[in-house]
């Protein structure tokens, strides 16, 4: 049985979650995390060896090392969400220092934020935990506000910081995302050729997508069909917000699905939604990293602990974590990501 406190946050829900076993895609069809998995999966690919070593950079870093799982601190809210409403909470976020600081005390495998904030303590912190240099990003300076990831910088702005990944996100869904998906394809392609990692923000975003008061971006259909658009573009892991839904193309009408896929690949429990969107990762051959979600005060610790069971048991690789760590005092947000890790850590908890 997982751990007391892991039970504990779970609450009501940790039979349900704890015993579920997943009868749509067999464990044992699938690509799980394992300390060997660069060996495994990588080391087969076109990634050349420059890419091998970053991979295992960043999975043999932090408290995680050796497991197969990561555990990555984002924080480009400061351009997402603009940096006020991000960083009111605790100021000492503006400062990008406390962001790499925390993310070490926080024992991550990563820090994933802009490149103004890894570029300005390059030179003290790219050799002490791997730097993700997030390229693109939606800014909220332009009225009224528009949809549109542009790039902030180049791969090779990256490169030089001494970044062993690069993120980009594309707006899956929306009128802009064939430019984006060009853009990134392009980029991730010279990110290898430089020799690093690449991980894709897979999200979805039209209003269409909502009927009825239900929000569809995402539902596990239409994320689990924007992760394998992101693999296909080579992405080596995919970060995707967790499905709380599904049957998004049939409910609104577009796109083409099948029966099956609501039936026998998958029903309406939390773990399978979660492993159509891993299966739809080349069986997770790229890793599946669920995001955390914005903060919303005192559940934030027991819905995280819930996502971590849920991407672990279905076969996934991670949480990435950020408001719900950084928009807390320090010593809150390290405790906060260590709680989020002992789930990967505890070894009773298994695969569904």
């Amino acid at each position: 049985m997982a751990s007391k406190k892991i039970t504990e946050l779970l609450g009501n829900q940790a039979d349900d979650l704890l015993t579920h076993q997943c009868k749509t895609f067999p464990k044992d069809q699938l690509h799980l995390p394992s300390p060997d998995f660069v060996d495994k999966i990588f080391a087969q690919s076109n990634r050349n060896a420059q890419v091998l070593r970053n991979l295992e950079a960043m999975y043999s870093h932090g408290r995680l090392a050796g497991t197969g799982y990561l555990s990555i601190l984002p924080v480009d809210q400061g351009i997402e969400h603009t940096a006020g409403a991000s960083f009111a909470k605790d100021p000492l976020y503006f400062d990008p220092e406390n962001i790499i600081k925390l993310a070490m005390e926080g024992n991550c495998n990563a820090v994933a934020t802009t490149f103004g904030n890894l570029a300005m303590m390059s030179r003290k912190y790219a050799h002490k935990i791997p730097f993700l240099v997030k390229l693109n990003h939606n800014e909220l300076l332009t009225y009224p506000t528009k949809y549109k990831q542009v790039m902030f910088g180049t791969v090779k702005d990256a490169w030089n910081l001494g970044a062993a990944a690069v993120g980009a996100t594309i707006y899956f869904g929306s009128e802009d995302s064939d430019r984006q998906i060009v853009e990134v394809a392009q980029a991730f392609e010279e990110a290898h050729n430089l020799g690093m990692a690449t991980v894709l923000w897979c999200y979805t975003r039209n209003n269409a997508f909502k009927k009825d008061g239900v929000n569809y971006e995402t539902s596990a259909d239409i994320t689990g069909q924007a992760n394998h658009i992101g693999v296909t573009i080579q992405a080596d892991i995919i970060k995707q917000k967790m499905p709380d839904v599904n049957g998004g193309f049939t409910t609104i009408n577009f796109s083409k699905s099948d029966p099956l896929m609501y039936s026998k690949l998958s029903t309406d429990h939390p773990i399978d939604l979660c492993r159509y969107q891993l299966a739809n990762c080349y069986m997770g051959r790229a890793g599946l990293i669920n995001s955390g979600g914005e903060s919303k005060g005192a559940s934030d610790l027991a819905d995280s602990v819930m996502h971590a069971v849920v991407n672990k048991r279905a076969g996934g690789t991670g949480l990435i974590l950020g408001r719900r760590s950084f928009q807390r005092p320090f010593k809150e947000g390290v405790d906060f990501l260590h709680t989020i890790q002992d789930v990967y850590l505890d070894k009773s908890i298994d695969i569904a």
